[in-house]
């Protein structure tokens, strides 16, 4: 027979202790099993006197929009599936009747083995979605950065420093915003802003391309910087 009648307490009560150790009804994924007996509950079981069925109900309900594609025999009706069909008792029931606990398996092994159709489908669809993971584009990683430049004396002209600066342009090298802050008796340092692709650009390198314009930079030093 299977299950009894899932809108009374003894219905309910045999489905709980059949819940208490498996996730699903007769297998270890969802199936037309855990769909007949979804429909036959009809409303979501009290947790406080099922909480082992009030579980497994709303589990399944979260594959309620997929109830078509999953595997077994949708014509069957939940009265086919259970406790009665199989060799095993609920576990709480098989407590109660006096069977040893050591003697029952916590594992449910005596469940269904999972078909080989349903196990081509879930690897196919685990491959798929591997594949399109595979095949996106990953962001390029970038780092926002602040330099300081150093003239050599008041008498350094910074606007040409700064042209010379922005003048460098690399593949993953964007310029920002830049200030001129004073140092102290007419001298002034160039702090300018830049957003670079770490694979692309090594900010050693550009320092030491800077660094090159001797006319105007004296030093050049990284005071900030923050993964994008």
């Amino acid at each position: 027979m299977g299950f009894l009648d899932l809108t009374t307490d003894s219905g309910l009560t045999v489905l709980n202790d059949w819940l208490l150790t498996r996730s699903y009804i007769t297998s270890y994924f969802p199936s037309q099993a855990d769909v007949a007996c979804f429909k036959a509950t009809h409303s979501g079981p009290d947790s406080s006197k099922y909480p082992h069925a009030a579980r497994w109900y709303k589990h399944i309900a979260s594959f309620e929009n997929e109830f078509v594609t999953l595997p077994g025999d949708a014509s069957k009706v939940y009265t086919t599936y259970g406790p009665e069909l199989n060799s095993d008792v609920a576990p709480a029931t098989a407590i109660a009747a006096g069977v040893d606990e050591d003697e029952l398996d916590l594992f449910g092994s005596d469940e269904e083995e999972e078909d080989a159709e349903a196990a081509r489908v879930r690897e196919e669809r685990l491959a798929a979605y591997r594949e399109k993971k595979a095949a996106k584009p990953k962001a390029a990683a970038k780092s926002i950065v602040t330099m300081e430049v150093k003239g050599w004396d008041d008498e350094t002209d910074m606007a040409a420093l700064e042209a010379a600066v922005r003048g460098i342009e690399k593949d993953g090298l964007v310029w920002g915003a830049s200030q001129l802050v004073p140092v102290g008796f007419g001298i002034h340092k160039l702090h300018i802003i830049l957003v670079v692709e770490d694979e692309k650009i090594s900010t050693l390198d550009l320092q030491e391309e800077i660094e090159g314009f001797e006319d105007y930079v004296q030093s050049s030093d990284i005071v900030a910087m923050q993964k994008l």
